[in-house]
């Protein structure tokens, strides 16, 4: 079994408020929900109304299939106009760690 997680460091562009916020972050989240079957939320930044950290975890018995997952999600955020990616940690463990 191995386990991978993403932490993306958002800037966000023309946002005023924290409601505004949700409307960026919220489409982000549901998108990698619903297109990859990963456990994602915003996990940092709450108070911030034009940073945000999104956090991401998934599960596979296959460590190459796990990796392509990560890099397609990674690929989605870096993709949308409406956010700078200022940052992307990862992490896979295995059996081993």
């Amino acid at each position: 079994m191995f386990v991978g997680t993403l932490s993306f460091d958002l800037l966000l562009g023309d946002v005023h408020s924290l409601k505004e916020k949700r409307s960026v972050v919220r489409p982000i989240v549901a998108e990698l929900q619903r297109k990859y079957a990963v456990a994602v939320a915003e996990v940092g930044g709450q108070n911030l109304h034009r940073r945000a950290e999104i956090g991401l975890a998934a599960v596979s018995g296959d460590p190459g299939h796990l990796t392509e997952v990560l890099d397609r999600c990674e690929r989605l955020v870096a993709a949308r106009p409406e956010v700078e990616l200022l940052s992307v940690r990862r992490r896979l463990h295995g059996d081993d760690d």
